[in-house]
């Protein structure tokens, strides 16, 4: 009889999520700094003729949202981003042996916590992939930390849409 190969639901089988984000953080983190060092802010490096390389600061949350206020959000979104890494770590453990429900969990898990240790060293997000359409305009600058919550999020809709049709 043939056994399908998932991972087992012991504290281990976190490892390889977590393992995933990790990642995530990592080149996050990595690509962040870079472009810090190689850039002052505002600073634009024309790529392609629909993207460019950007140092910006999000004092908000998506699209700048609440990034004028007076500081409060820094520490707001904070909370939401630790809150949100605690949640997900549980379900990971709940549903470790779901891999595509584990993968989007992972992705934005790691997006999460890149986007956390900015808030709490800097003060705010470091943005720097900017992509934009001549005659539409800019979409606002982001990240990888970004780029994967978006994956994870994608990743998670496919997950559910694949439940809803079995």
């Amino acid at each position: 009889m043939a056994t399908k190969k998932t991972f087992s639901s012991n504290p281990a089988s976190l490892t390889p999520w977590l393992g995933i984000a990790a990642v995530v953080i990592l080149f996050d983190q990595l690509s962040k700094i870079t472009i810090s060092k190689l850039f002052v802010y505002g600073e634009e490096k024309v790529i392609t003729s629909f993207f460019n390389l950007v140092l910006a600061y999000n004092r908000g949350a998506a699209f700048s949202f609440l990034s004028n206020e007076s500081g409060w959000q820094r520490y707001f979104f904070t909370a939401i981003g630790i809150g949100a890494a605690l949640y997900i770590v549980y379900l990971l453990r709940k549903h470790s042996g779901q891999r595509l429900f584990c993968w989007a969990l992972a992705l934005i898990l790691g997006g999460a916590i890149g986007n956390v240790i900015d808030r709490l060293v800097y003060g705010h997000v470091i943005d720097f992939l900017d992509f934009h359409w001549s005659g539409i305009g800019h979409f606002p600058a982001f990240n990888i930390a970004d780029s994967a919550i978006c994956v994870g999020a994608a990743l998670f809709i496919l997950d559910e849409l694949r439940r809803v049709n079995r």
